[in-house]
Order: C-alpha cells, then sequence, then structure tokens
C-alpha cells in the first residue's frame, strides 16, 4: 500500500494511492452473507458455467469495495461524498486487484478531492472505473 502525507495542504492533483487484494472464495460467501445478495452466478459453479461467463464471478460491488478501502490511505478521516462505476470485466475467485484512486482536482475550500478510481486485475485489465468525492475531515480539539 501506498500512503500520502498526513496534511491535506499538501495533496497534490495527480497524486495516487493504491492497494491490492485477491478475491477469494470466502470473500464471496461472506458478502453474499452480510448483504444478502445471494445471486447464484456468484454462489453455484456449475449454473453459472451455464452462463455467458462460464463460472463464478465475484459481486461488482465486492470488488468496488476496494475503492472504499483505498480511499483510507488517503491522509486523515476521509468521508465518502459521491462515486459513479461502470463495469467492464468480471472478477473471478483467485484475480489479483488493484484498486487505484488518483487525485484530479482539489476543493480547497471543503478539504475535498475529486478522484479517478479504477479497479485492475493481474493483466492489468480495467474492471471497474469511476469518479469519487470525498472530504477530508478536519479534527477539532
Amino acid at each position: 500500500m501506498e500512503s500520502l502525507s498526513t496534511d491535506f495542504a499538501q495533496v497534490k492533483e495527480g497524486d495516487e494511492v493504491y492497494l491490492s487484494k485477491v478475491i477469494t472464495e470466502r470473500d464471496i460467501e461472506t458478502f453474499a452473507e452480510i448483504t444478502g445478495d445471494c445471486n447464484q452466478l456468484h454462489l453455484n459453479n456449475e449454473l453459472a458455467k451455464r452462463t455467458v461467463f462460464k463460472g463464478r464471478v465475484a459481486h461488482g460491488m465486492l470488488v468496488a469495495g476496494l475503492i472504499s478501502a483505498v480511499l483510507s490511505e488517503f491522509p486523515g478521516i476521509v468521508v465518502y461524498i459521491s462515486q459513479t462505476l461502470k463495469f467492464y470485466e468480471p472478477v473471478r475467485i483467485g484475480d489479483k486487484i488493484k484498486a487505484i484512486a488518483v487525485v484530479k482536482e482539489k476543493i480547497n475550500t471543503r478539504n475535498e478531492l475529486k478522484l479517478q478510481t479504477v479497479c485492475k486485475n493481474q493483466h492489468g485489465d480495467k474492471v471497474i472505473d469511476g469518479e469519487a468525492r470525498i472530504r477530508m475531515l478536519e479534527l477539532e480539539g
């Protein structure tokens, strides 16, 4: 994992944070249990083999959750304001996903950042692309 400085003023356009994670069968099963999303495409390999995907795939929002995780690499306390997502490729058990957030714009009056967000698999293929907006909170006292 890469971390930036601990001061919003030092964050610059073009700065990047990232993290990587291998998606496991346990991740998919736990996500289904927590969210109640028990779509058989994620849980039933025999049924999923008969689809265009030819096997089980991870929940899109499970993979998108890695974007949320990478935002904690920015300094201080970060609050999500918005996120857009576009899904490109399926993610399978064993895929290593790299979530990346790049600062595209600083909004100094509100301590906000506009970010390009992307997730890529181990082959460098883009699986998710989007844009996030976050606010970096100042601590009181």
